[in-house]
């Protein structure tokens, strides 16, 4: 994987004056896929659902919630990933489906913690541990699940499988509904439960997705 040229020394001047872009600013890290550094774009007290503005990389709210379940951990994406070529093979092969491709967005992520964190627009660690494999029509929209680096609790877990069946069921209830809108149906399905290994290899298929999409934006930033 070639190294991060977004955040070369130019880039990061920059960042002194201007905002990092969370999607192509951030660095993942140097230990990913097995240490994350993601972003948060919701919390569970959240009442409306933001996202980021994939121009201007601000958070923007995009609908507000119309029923009453709530995400149950924190919900971002993995910085400098992208759901592309590779990702929309792998999940081809895992579901014996021909026709699928990626949704184009980085990929989302899940985040477990014990602490109650007031607001999304944050940058966190985290260990992905596993996740859902979901398809949004034809196109793949893998959630990965992770744990918050170093919580007290939730740290414990290694893989998906050790989690209490209680709060995987609620994770898989809320993403399963949370794109309901009355009087707009949407053909959402999970196909099945992935292990930590399974997300590592997501991941590294997104980042090598990134870099194809996005190969020719680091040389423009080195020519600045």
């Amino acid at each position: 994987m070639a190294t991060n040229r977004l955040m070369d020394p130019i880039g990061r001047l920059m960042g002194l004056r201007y905002k990092s872009h969370p999607w192509h600013g951030v660095d993942i890290g140097e230990k990913a896929p097995e240490l994350l550094t993601c972003f948060v774009e919701m919390v569970p007290t959240d009442t409306v659902k933001y996202e980021v503005d994939k121009e201007s990389g601000y958070l923007i709210i995009d609908r507000p919630q119309k029923y009453s379940n709530v995400i149950p951990a924190l919900y971002g994406f993995i910085p400098q990933t992208y759901s592309g070529n590779k990702v929309a093979e792998y999940c081809m092969e895992k579901t014996g489906r021909e026709d699928l491709r990626g949704d184009g967005d980085p990929i989302d992520i899940c985040i477990l913690t014990e602490k109650n964190i007031s607001h999304g627009d944050i940058l966190v660690r985290a260990i992905p541990i596993g996740g859902f494999r979901m398809l949004d029509g034809n196109e793949t929209d893998d959630k990965i699940l992770a744990v918050l680096s170093n919580d007290a609790m939730y740290s414990q877990f290694n893989n998906i499988s050790e989690l209490p069946e209680s709060v995987v069921i609620r994770l898989k209830h809320y993403f399963l509904t949370y794109k309901d809108l009355p009087g707009n149906p949407k053909d959402v399905e999970i196909t099945d439960i992935f292990s930590k290994e399974e997300a590592h290899e997501i991941i590294r298929r997104s980042m090598e997705d990134y870099h194809d999409k996005f190969e020719k934006l680091g040389s423009l930033l080195s020519n600045v």
